[in-house]
């Protein structure tokens, strides 16, 4: 990402300062940034001024219902957001590690799910079961896909029908988006949240949500095809792909 993009941090003060580049996810830039003598991350990237809309409003939300979560630092001038760029304050933690901390993750989730039903889907997005029709959404093009691997992929999405849908966080089962301390369990790295079916936030290790045994399947398979859709086609996507049983 080139440094230019960058220049719009100005317009939340003059002395912010970016510090290091922090791993984050592949479609941004994403750095930790000192402002008003705060620690805080900045993440750059491409996306439109809908979906970082879609995205701020969704936090601040979570926010004021108690979760813990990034909460988007508004410019001098109130914005949430600026040339695609979000400042958002620093979350403290560690990731989970025991079984237990893997179920306090799927009690938050849960919360997450019954805070955001019939929530709008994020501009731009598919849910897995939107893509039983349409092609495309946000990064999944299935016309990139072989014929005979978008209809294993559609096949596991088509179990999903019928079951609760709310924002999902998209990615909670890397511990590197969640931040456990001894009294709270924090969400970060809501790039990929959308509305789809909730249990497809539940594929957990040690199955700490506790899905029954079809369920779990279901979720499970669902959400390989899924990430299979979105990598197309490297190496890890293949991985995923084989995990989704042919039709």
């Amino acid at each position: 990402m080139s440094p230019v993009g960058w220049e719009a941090i100005r317009q939340w003060g003059e002395d912010v300062a970016r510090i290091e580049p922090l791993t984050g996810g592949v479609a941004n830039d994403v750095w930790s940034v000192r402002v008003h003598g705060h620690l805080a991350v900045g993440r750059l990237g491409t996306r439109s001024d809908a979906d970082l809309a879609w995205e701020t409003d969704l936090l601040q939300h979570l926010d004021r219902e108690g979760l813990t979560v990034p909460v988007p630092i508004p410019t001098t001038d109130g914005r949430l957001f600026a040339d695609g760029l979000v400042v958002m304050t620093y979350v403290e933690g560690g990731p989970p590690e025991t079984e237990a901390d893997w179920r306090r993750v799927a009690d938050t989730l849960r919360r997450l799910h019954q805070l955001t039903q019939g929530w709008p889907q994020r501009p731009g997005w598919r849910s897995s079961t939107d893509l039983l029709h349409v092609e495309t959404g946000t990064r999944i093009d299935l016309g990139a896909m072989p014929p005979e691997s978008v209809a294993r992929c559609r096949a596991a999405w088509a179990r999903l029908a019928g079951r609760q849908t709310s924002v999902v966080h998209g990615n909670p089962n890397n511990p590197g988006n969640v931040r456990i301390t001894a009294n709270r369990v924090a969400l970060i790295d809501w790039d990929e949240s959308h509305v789809d079916v909730s249990d497809l936030d539940l594929v957990l290790p040690h199955n700490a949500a506790g899905l029954d045994t079809g369920a779990h399947d279901i979720a499970a398979q669902a959400s390989a095809a899924w990430e299979a859709a979105v990598c197309w086609d490297d190496e890890y996507a293949i991985k995923r792909l084989a995990e989704v049983r042919a039709v």
